[in-house]
C-alpha cells in the first residue's frame, strides 16, 4: 500500500516538473478586463478553452474553403486557404478570451 502511495507521489512530482517544460515563449499575456469584476476561469484554463474553439475555427474554415472553391470549380490556393483558415481561428479565439473576460495582449 505505502508503495502504491510512494509511486503516485513520484509519478505527480515528474508530471509537475514535467509541467515547467512547455514552451509559452510565443503565446499571449491574458489581461482582466475589468478588476472589479474578475474572470471566471484563471487565464491558464481560458486560454486552453480557446485554444480548442480556435482549432475547431480552423478546421471548419479549410472545409468551408474546399467547399467554395469545389462549388465554383476554381482551383484550391493553398496559400489564400491557410490565410483565410488562421485569420478565422484568430478571430475565434480573440472573441472567446474576451467572452472569458481577458484581453489578449501579444509580445511583438
Amino acid at each position: 500500500m505505502l508503495s502504491n502511495m510512494v509511486r503516485g507521489m513520484v509519478f505527480l512530482a515528474s508530471v509537475t516538473a514535467l509541467a515547467g517544460c512547455v514552451d509559452h515563449a510565443n503565446g499571449p499575456m491574458l489581461t482582466p478586463v475589468n478588476t472589479l469584476d474578475p474572470p471566471l476561469n484563471p487565464p491558464g484554463i481560458a486560454h486552453n478553452i480557446c485554444v480548442a474553439d480556435g482549432n475547431v475555427m480552423y478546421n471548419e474554415a479549410r472545409k468551408q474553403y474546399e467547399a467554395r472553391a469545389q462549388m465554383s470549380r476554381y482551383a484550391i490556393d493553398p496559400a489564400n486557404e491557410e490565410a483565410q483558415a488562421r485569420a478565422a481561428a484568430r478571430r475565434q479565439y480573440v472573441t472567446c478570451i474576451s467572452s472569458q473576460g481577458y484581453r489578449a495582449v501579444y509580445d511583438q
